[in-house]
């Protein structure tokens, strides 16, 4: 399984939610399944939200690739850094990340 296919059917059929300041409440909150963060995302925030996902034991993937490429993967015209992902919807991300 490719792991770009499995985002982009969570961001189509599942719940999530888009940027730093999401992933970090949405961790804080420990709504989430998920966090991928890009390659490039700002250090302060990855810091922040890896403490904070792991208070909450939510799962962080770094993303191999840029905020460009992660915003193209999820359909979107813009950069995202983050990626939270509430419900998985048709993907098998997960098993993709433990397989």
């Amino acid at each position: 399984m490719d792991i770009n296919r499995e985002i982009e059917r969570a961001v189509k059929t599942g719940k999530v939610f888009f940027g730093c300041n999401s992933a970090v409440k949405s961790a804080l909150e420990g709504k989430v399944k998920l966090i991928i963060l890009a390659e490039n995302c700002p250090e302060k925030m990855r810091r922040k939200i890896e403490r904070y996902s792991k208070l909450s034991n939510i799962p962080v993937l770094i993303y191999k690739g840029s905020g460009r490429e992660l915003g193209k993967v999820c359909g979107k015209p813009f950069m995202v850094s983050a990626l939270s992902i509430r419900e998985f919807g048709d993907s098998k991300i997960m098993e993709v990340l433990e397989g």
